[in-house]
């Protein structure tokens, strides 16, 4: 009897050595809960965003490690090796190149974590489980109307811009404002004043994604600011005189805004225009209390950095994380939680981000 009880006694004791070796891995502090993946460390939005994650997650059990992938899809793809590598549960990212990042999150989905595409969405692969994003149609939407809204006569010169064609987001935001702009196209009140491959399509009110591509690749800014700057200079080297005058600039967001502004605004020849953004940051704040900027896109990633956050918790706390609508990303229609947006001009640029506490009033001049 005691023959067999001495093996039997070391294989319990080899049993309770490994729940302990395996417990002590769970609660030490190589554990992380929730793993984020942002693009780069080079734009103010995502280094602001990385301050409001940590403190979305302070006040809970969960821990957070935050990685910048430096505008590298390899870069990005390592990121997470090294935060599925830390044990997470849920990750959050940001894509550099929506396409791109499919491999990424393929891997993670391989060892059951959750995937959260945050602000854009990842495409062409099944890995992804949820979608927190602002309203990026709404966005474009929104930008259009501003431009429709003041807007003067007719045959006004309308100069078409847009983001990088690898992001996705670049396509909602074109499909949004062309779905306002196009009647307007269509009826004269603007004229297309910089691309070909939009004057050829202005009949058509819901363009396909090989028809936007084919405008985008003419009018693509790829999220530069220098790049803005040399399109424009082009554009209005290129225009004739009654494309110039009042003229209306869709700009995509507020770093290639502020680019295109300085052109515009140094051409004798334009008298007047009217610039749309995106983000809200802090020198096109200026720039639209200045009047060189017209408007910008407030999307408050307080809101969309605490819905992002929020999910993780949900899932990770055993639960079923509500959403408000889907995106289709050429694989599965991936659910969704949408963040609202708020137009900001000149009008109500003090009672939306100052008095919101999102700005302080000593960080500009001539409010």
């Amino acid at each position: 009897m005691k023959r067999w009880m001495k093996p039997l006694s070391l294989l319990l004791l080899v049993m309770m050595v490994s729940a302990l070796v395996a417990a002590c891995g769970q609660s030490g502090s190589g554990n992380v809960s929730v793993g984020i993946v942002l693009p780069t460390k080079d734009e103010p939005r995502w280094v602001q965003d990385e301050q409001r994650f940590k403190e979305a997650l302070s006040g809970t059990e969960y821990t957070t490690e935050i990685l910048f992938s430096q505008g590298s899809s390899a870069k990005e793809k390592e990121n997470v090796e090294t935060l599925l590598n830390k044990g997470i549960d849920v990750l959050i990212i940001c894509p550099q190149d929506g396409a791109a990042a499919a491999a990424a999150v393929e891997a993670a989905k391989k060892e059951g974590v959750t995937v959260i595409a945050y602000d854009r969405l990842i495409t062409d692969t099944d890995a992804v489980d949820y979608y927190v994003t602002f309203d990026s149609v709404a966005v474009g939407a929104a930008q259009g109307q501003y431009l429709i809204d003041n807007a003067q006569g007719s045959g006004v010169p309308l100069y078409l811009y847009a983001g990088a064609a690898s992001d996705n987001n670049a396509f909602l935001f074109f499909e949004g404002a062309w779905s306002v702009l196009q009647p307007k196209i269509a009826d004269g009140t603007f004229k297309i004043a910089n691309s070909s491959e939009a004057e050829a399509l202005k009949e058509k009110a819901e363009l396909s994604r090989d028809e936007m591509s084919k405008i985008i690749g003419q009018v693509t800014t790829n999220w530069d600011p220098s790049e803005a700057k040399n399109k424009a200079q082009t554009h209005l080297t290129a225009a004739s005189a009654d494309l110039k005058g009042d003229v209306a600039i869709l700009a995509p967001n507020d770093g290639t805004a502020r680019s295109i502004a300085d052109v515009f605004g140094s051409d004798g020849a334009v008298s007047s225009f009217v610039v749309t953004g995106q983000d809200a940051e802090k020198a096109s704040i200026q720039y639209i209390i200045d009047e060189k900027q017209s408007m910008t896109v407030f999307k408050d990633v307080r809101t969309l950095v605490k819905d992002a956050m929020g999910m993780a918790v949900t899932i990770l706390d055993g639960h079923t994380p509500e959403t408000t609508g889907s995106y289709d990303n050429g694989a599965v229609e991936v659910k969704a939680k949408q963040t609202d947006v708020i137009v900001v001009d000149k009008a109500n640029v003090k009672s939306e981000l100052i008095d919101s506490g999102y700005y302080e009033a000593s960080e500009f001049t001539g409010l």
